[in-house]
């Protein structure tokens, strides 16, 4: 079975729009694990306009399942990261003004950076996944690197998919087929949803882990945040 981690940070979006702490993005946290989640996401942005460093740092000892923190390796970040030491990192080349993650690393120009990264992380026990875009090559890259699992980003697959074209999927199969035979594992996630979900994961041989956090929340809002955690469940059954 793939493991569902729930990215939070539209919890800790709303939280901010109006100030205090409704919701509480931890006890938020903590539902969703006993409805039965297997991991937690979160992605804190320089400018902390959703998640807040803090919250990774409150969040440490309420994970009980995965704790994944994912983000561009700056400064700021790698430092948070190596504080908390969480059970996974995953490296995503963000710009600091993007709105939401829209490219995978090129494995092979920022070879010599990702390898240093890497071997940082796994240095202190934790995992580290990278972010890629589905081609055969950047995963290749990825292998080079060291990391222990890659992220296959998933925006375009989630956008013809919705369109009706299925033969989206081509790419990401044979990138994970890739994956499969250099023995890395194998992530998703960007725009998954309970439209989508079930059908990508079964076309994706050795898929461990999905995180998804904006489609599932919003889903939520018509559905109920228990019922929708454990619909993605047992799609990916």
């Amino acid at each position: 079975m793939t493991k569902l981690s729930v990215n939070i940070n539209k919890i800790a979006t709303l939280r901010n729009a109006r100030g205090g702490n409704v919701p509480d993005l931890l006890r938020v946290a903590k539902d969703i694990q006993q409805f039965g989640a297997q991991g937690i996401t979160i992605h804190p942005r320089p400018d902390e306009r959703h998640i807040r460093y803090q919250d990774a740092r409150d969040l440490k000892s309420i994970v009980y399942t995965e704790y994944n923190i994912e983000g561009n390796p700056e400064k700021s970040f790698v430092d948070l990261v190596l504080e908390i030491k969480p059970d996974q990192v995953t490296l995503v080349p963000d710009a600091v003004d993007a709105i939401t993650s829209n490219a995978g690393w090129d494995t092979l120009k920022h070879k010599s950076f990702l390898t240093e990264m890497t071997r940082e992380f796994q240095s202190h026990g934790i995992r580290v996944s990278i972010f890629v875009d589905p081609v055969v090559s950047m995963v290749e890259g990825a292998k080079a690197i060291g990391t222990d699992r890659i992220e296959l980003y998933t925006e375009s697959f989630a956008h013809q998919y919705g369109l009706g074209n299925k033969e989206a999927i081509q790419p990401y199969y044979e990138a994970a087929l890739v994956a499969n035979e250099l023995g890395i594992g194998i992530n998703a996630g960007h725009d998954l949803s309970l439209d989508n979900i079930q059908f990508f994961q079964q076309h994706i041989p050795g898929l461990l882990e999905v995180s998804i956090g904006h489609a599932l929340i919003s889903e939520a809002l018509y559905l109920g945040l228990d019922n929708v955690v454990n619909m993605y469940l047992q799609k990916l059954k």
